[in-house]
């Protein structure tokens, strides 16, 4: 059966869908939506564990508030069960806000959803139900988690890849945390992660981490982009040194490793004032090929000037097609793709709304 490439786009009114020949790099992009228009899609997961691709996606209505949806044929139909599918119990007495992040675990059917204020809820149907990991939810540490510039969220979920009990997350305000005991407890590990705007600027807890992201081969050896410093781990987080040298700025938000090749990452930089633009205007990709060690900005096909825009940490991924395709959406609406490793740049579609997610896979 033919493999292709589909490209999800969640934005501030509503999802896009893109598909390609993923055979053909110079193929053109067939786009279809808006789904959901008039609502925040704040992530989208492609899980293709299962052959056919499920589309999941986190909405959040002014009117209805924050959901989850599914599609088993690539948007043509949603389900949304009865009962939010995502929601605190009763006696805890918190109301969900959103949810920010989706990732497909270790199974066939494990989903992880993170939210608003921070949580984690695990899916073990696919990601139609969710439960609240009371581990985390329990932890002394809760109490004194902050709200971030944009809330009190989980939005980085990394499940290792081999051990099932063993789950990564980072939140802003509060940074990252580790369980080994399939959630029961968990561990602060942020030893080397400054955060410059508290009284003690090397904290155990309380970091404004934008995102965490690690290679499947290499589990042990996490990237981090946080509110000021990039950071890697090769123990799993027991400790962080920072890899920003070589870098204009060391704020943004997305990082990301390359799906093949171990030790790959991108981010993008930004100016760590309120504007929040590439420095100079100039958009570019950074890219490392020996973890972190050294960075080449990437900028061919991208705007040379003028980009007075922002990448968000969910606006920037891979797909996993070969060769690999790479991705990022901008605030100002438009979708760059890279088929040769972030050498070149093309668009994939402009004039979209506030792009706050892209995820990508190769599908049948």
């Amino acid at each position: 059966m033919t493999r292709k490439v589909l490209l999800a786009i969640g934005t501030r009114k509503g999802l896009w869908l893109a598909v390609r020949d993923g055979a053909d790099q110079d193929a053109g992009w067939e786009l279809s939506g808006p789904f959901h228009h008039t609502t925040d899609v704040h992530v989208v997961a492609i899980d293709t564990r299962r052959g056919r691709p499920r589309l999941l996606a986190a909405v959040h209505s002014e009117h209805f508030g924050p959901s989850v949806v599914t599609s088993d044929d690539l948007g043509a139909t949603w389900q949304e069960p009865e009962r939010p599918p995502v929601a605190f119990p009763e006696d805890t007495g918190t109301a969900l806000t959103r949810v920010w992040q989706l990732a497909p675990g270790p199974g066939p059917d494990v989903v992880y959803a993170g939210a608003e204020p921070s949580a984690l809820f695990r899916s073990t149907d696919g990601g139609s139900t969710y439960e609240l990991v009371r581990g985390l939810w329990d932890h002394p540490h809760r109490e004194h988690w902050t709200p971030g510039g944009g809330g009190m969220a989980i939005h980085s979920i990394l499940p290792h890849p081999e051990d099932d009990k063993h789950v990564t997350v980072a939140m802003s305000t509060g940074g990252v945390y580790r369980t080994t005991d399939g959630g029961a407890t968990w561990e602060a590990a942020n030893t080397g992660v400054g955060a410059y705007f508290l009284p003690d600027p090397q904290p155990e807890f309380g970091q404004c981490v934008h995102k965490i992201a690690a290679h499947p081969a290499r589990p042990g050896q996490m990237f981090l982009q946080n509110h000021h410093g990039v950071y890697r781990t090769d123990d799993l987080g027991g400790s962080w040194r920072s890899i920003a040298d070589g870098l204009p700025s060391d704020f943004g938000f997305p990082i990301l490793v390359h799906p093949t090749r171990p030790g790959v990452v991108y981010t993008f930089p930004l100016t760590a004032d309120h504007t929040r633009f590439p420095p100079d205007g100039h958009c570019r990709v950074y890219r490392s090929e020996d973890a972190g060690e050294t960075w080449t900005g990437l900028s061919e096909g991208l705007p040379q000037n003028g980009f007075w825009s922002a990448v968000l940490r969910d606006a920037m991924c891979a797909d996993d097609a070969t060769p690999t395709g790479l991705y990022f959406g901008s605030r100002s609406g438009t979708v760059y793709t890279s088929a040769d490793d972030g050498d070149t740049w093309r668009q994939v579609v402009t004039h979209l709304p506030d792009v706050l997610c892209v995820r990508a896979a190769a599908i049948s």
